[in-house]
């Protein structure tokens, strides 16, 4: 199974500093045939970088997107605007939940218009620190996981990815515990299954997010069900992203 290495730089670097960070990442980032990297810069970078990169070595991936191709809709950005541009976009990550107030509807809306510019959603899932706590990570889960791939047909779930990112560990000291982070898979996983059946709840890959790193990145990876990472602090870390590009390539031929 192919292993995925996205790392999101959120609102950090402006379009020098990130030309700058592609160009140090393309000197010693591998090209590897069981992993898939990507990079998602802002906005303002994604055109720059994307002209300087070799493609083979990274894809690029927006961090959010609007759902309507176009329109009087200002400051937005849409999925038609990216298409050519971007390979992914990562839609629902709990800070455009948190921070921007966007529900499930949007979300389900913006996986749409993804799919619909043949650009892959990265589907961001996950519980806050109270939901845990009252015990309702499986619900939260599973409804995030239903209302997201609503509209998704049977013939469309391969170009979609689900990113399992607990609220209460993004920007922590430390990730979920493997438990932790095996259970929520199997969570996710099982209602793929009621809404797709078995075989495609057995391929859609399911990241990891939150505070995953090179010191315990491999341990991650090596979860039963864990296709890959979606990267933060790390991801602005040059040596640490090669290096889980790398780990990942490892466990990916010795599941081979």
């Amino acid at each position: 199974m192919k292993k995925y290495i996205i790392g999101n730089w959120k609102m950090n670097l402006n379009v020098h500093e990130s030309s700058l960070f592609a160009a140090k990442l393309a000197q010693s980032l591998p090209i590897k045939r069981g992993v898939e990297t990507v990079i998602c810069p802002s906005f303002l970078s994604l055109q720059p970088v994307s002209l300087q990169i070799n493609h083979r070595q990274m894809k690029l991936g927006a961090q959010n997107c609007y759902w309507r191709d176009e329109g009087a809709f200002t400051g937005e950005i849409s999925a038609a605007q990216l298409r050519g541009l971007a390979q992914y976009v990562i839609v629902g990550h709990s800070e455009r939940r948190d921070v921007f107030n966007e529900d499930d509807r949007d979300i389900r809306f913006k996986v749409q218009a993804a799919l619909r510019n043949y650009i892959r959603p990265i589907l961001c899932v996950g519980e806050t620190e109270m939901e845990r706590n009252d015990g309702d990570t499986e619900h939260v889960l599973c409804d995030q996981v239903a209302s997201g791939l609503m509209n998704v047909g049977s013939d469309q779930l391969d170009q979609v990815l689900i990113a399992y990112e607990p609220v209460w560990a993004i920007g922590s000291s430390a990730p979920a515990s493997n438990d932790d982070i095996a259970a929520a898979v199997k969570v996710v996983r099982t209602q793929v299954e009621h809404m797709f059946g078995k075989t495609a709840s057995e391929t859609v890959p399911i990241l990891y997010g939150g505070s995953s790193n090179l010191e315990n990145g491999r341990e991650i990876l090596s979860i039963t069900g864990v296709d890959g990472l979606l990267v933060g602090r790390a991801s602005l870390i040059a040596p640490e992203f090669v290096g889980l590009v790398n780990a990942a390539a490892e466990i990916s031929r010795e599941e081979k």
